[in-house]
């Protein structure tokens, strides 16, 4: 809880403490007057304060100058008739509260983004008198020779000179498997070194690299992004004046037309039924309950994993219809399994432990992979010599045994033929003593709730659902299909994811939604309607761009959070609909005289009461 929200709540404490002293306080008349407005005062100081500085910057009818007109209103007329002063603190109280849950529920505001993101690199690496000298990226020229350390992240896209390495680019492409870098090679900044000193020529300058777009993707696409006001303030924009112009009209007219026929004006029945009518007509009901239904899902929303930042983002929840999926991560687990073996002239079993003690000194995706399939500790002491090829695999002498574990072309160079598998995986190849042995299949595989979360999805009314991705064509349809996605995007870069969300968005007939999460996805989850980030294992990068978290990175709790967003919009609705014919229906009665004092309070705290027991079933929603 943040300091203001503990100052609120301290005065919501201190304020009804008070009244509950006051009731056994035996004051009267200006006494009790001076005794209530203490309580009064520290509840509501700062609306009182907000209105007045709205009337003086003249946007004077909001729901700050309600609450005001109202709850002075209400000692007005405990004043002149009833002496009852309790009216207008707890409005005032309630309202509060509602601030308090608001408040609590949204949280913190999104820090700016581009400061959490961690892909800018603060320096680069260039030699100067035969060491290497840290340098400021920014100053550097086309052309410049940097280096990058094991570790390092690449500062400026360039071209490699010298040396070979894995590079990381799951920030950047959110492809799972490292891209091998040779001489040659282009590269991108923001990747991440994982091996050997790579020897660079930049081929742009810091300020037009791919990190530095990437960034400014991020800040443009979050300044782009429209926030819906929310609905109480549209409300009362135009029923406080109207409401106030009618309980002015109602104190004046009636009395002066008295006047103009000879009669008695009763200057004292017309102003009572004007202040009852401006008890009558406080919203509380609405101003409490509409944020509350809000935020009492928002409540509900966070017990089951799904942190959603905001009200105006529920609310657009409720609208999605197209639902765009980054696949590395959001559908997968972004960690490599082992799908099939493959043996020639030895058992399965034997090819599998003879690849993991080949990949156990290596830590390449690829050998965790092996290793979690292997499930014991390889017994290090039956390897002899063994040399780590970049970019090929693993020669290695196991039990006295030649043996070769890598890809396609470190058989080819050996002269020793296998073929490419046909379907979207991975293969580590395998050759002894020369001779092939088999290969082993890989892949980055679906997280098992995936296929459901695309069904339900599908159940809940989302018209269309597309999947992008940074993986090549094969990879991408092939996991399309196990998905049951019709509509997929493959080798994508985040700028192309962008301008993907662009023309999606242009076509799309209600609200957009994208779900990814990583740093290369934070772009387009600031430039999406709502946008979806993977919090367990996201990064912050993501987590902060995004407007809704899943804590557990389960894709189903997207289909329970659009169910939970229109469970809320038809509670409000409910509300609305509810609180505006009860109130009119009791503001007719006591502009008339029909009914006085109690229907005011049944109207102001009743119908409030009502909607917010209503409001509080999207606290218990499953």
């Amino acid at each position: 809880m943040t300091r203001k929200q503990k100052k609120l709540l301290l005065r919501i404490l201190i304020a009804a403490a008070l009244v509950v002293i006051l009731q056994f306080v035996p004051a009267e008349g200006w006494l009790r007057l001076g005794l209530y407005l203490i309580p009064y005062l520290v509840i509501g100081y700062d609306i009182l304060k907000r209105a007045a500085l709205g009337i003086f910057h003249g946007q004077v009818f909001d729901e700050n100058f309600l609450m005001a007109t109202a709850t002075v209103g209400a000692l007005v007329l405990a004043v002149t008739r009833t002496g009852d002063y309790l009216e207008a603190v707890a409005v005032m109280l309630f309202y509060q509260l509602g601030e308090l849950f608001q408040s609590y529920a949204v949280g913190k505001s999104r820090r700016n983004i581009a400061k959490l993101m961690d892909i800018r690199p603060d320096y680069a690496n260039i030699m100067q008198d035969g060491a290497l000298c840290r340098v400021d990226p920014e100053a550097l020229p086309v052309g410049t020779e940097i280096y990058v350390q094991p570790g390092e992240r690449v500062p400026i896209d360039g071209i490699v000179l010298e040396g070979s390495s894995l590079l990381n680019t799951a920030a950047l492409t959110g492809e799972s498997l490292p891209r091998a870098a040779e001489p040659g090679s282009e590269v991108i900044s923001g990747c991440v070194n994982e091996a050997g000193l790579l020897k660079l020529r930049t081929t742009r300058v810091f300020g037009e690299s791919t990190v530095s777009r990437i960034l400014e993707l991020v800040e443009n696409a979050s300044s782009r992004k429209a926030k819906p006001e929310q609905f109480i303030s549209k409300f009362a924009r135009f029923y406080t004046p109207a409401v106030c112009i009618a309980a002015v009209l109602l104190a004046l007219c009636p009395p002066v037309i008295a006047l103009l026929l000879g009669q008695s004006p009763l200057w004292s029945r017309w102003v009572y039924r004007a202040l009852s009518f401006l008890v009558i007509s406080c919203p509380c009901a609405l101003v409490i309950s509409i944020p509350l239904s809000f935020f009492a899902a928002i409540g509900g929303a966070g017990r089951q994993g799904i942190l959603i930042k905001g009200s105006n983002y529920l609310e657009a929840l409720s609208r999605v219809q197209t639902v765009v999926m980054d696949k590395t991560g959001t559908l997968t687990r972004g960690e490599f399994g082992v799908t099939r073996i493959e043996s020639h002239g030895i058992s399965q079993a034997q090819l599998l432990e003879y690849a993991a003690l080949a990949e156990s000194v290596s830590s390449h995706p690829l050998s965790r992979g092996i290793l979690r399939a292997y499930g014991k500790r390889p017994d290090r002491s039956r390897i002899g010599q063994l040399e780590e090829l970049r970019g090929r695999g693993i020669r290695a002498r196991i039990d006295g045994k030649l043996v070769l574990a890598g890809n396609l072309r470190l058989l080819e160079e050996s002269g020793i033929r296998a073929e490419d598998p046909a379907e979207a995986a991975t293969a580590v190849y395998l050759a002894i003593e020369g001779r092939y042995a088999g290969r082993i299949l890989l892949s980055d595989t679906l997280k098992p709730t995936a296929r459901a979360a695309v069904q339900e999805l599908q159940r809940g009314g989302v018209k269309r659902l597309v999947m992008l991705t940074g993986d090549t064509e094969q990879a991408a349809a092939e996991a399309a299909g196990l998905l049951g996605i019709g509509e997929y995007r493959h080798s994508l870069l985040p700028e192309d994811k962008v301008t993907i969300t662009e023309e999606l968005l242009a076509e799309a007939g209600g609200k957009l939604c994208f779900v990814g999460d990583g740093i290369n996805d934070a772009p387009v989850l600031s430039r999406a309607d709502v946008g979806v980030a993977m919090g367990a294992l996201g990064s912050d990068a993501a987590i902060e761009a995004a407007d809704v978290v899943l804590m557990d990175d389960d894709p189903r709790k997207l289909a329970a959070a659009l169910r939970l967003s229109r469970k809320c919009m038809a509670i409000v609705r409910q509300n609305i609909v509810f609180s505006l014919t009860v109130k009119l229906l009791c503001l007719i009665l006591g502009a008339l005289g029909i009914a006085g004092l109690w229907l005011a309070i049944f109207a102001d705290v009743g119908v409030m009461v009502i909607a917010i027991l209503n409001a509080m079933r999207a606290l218990w929603s499953k």
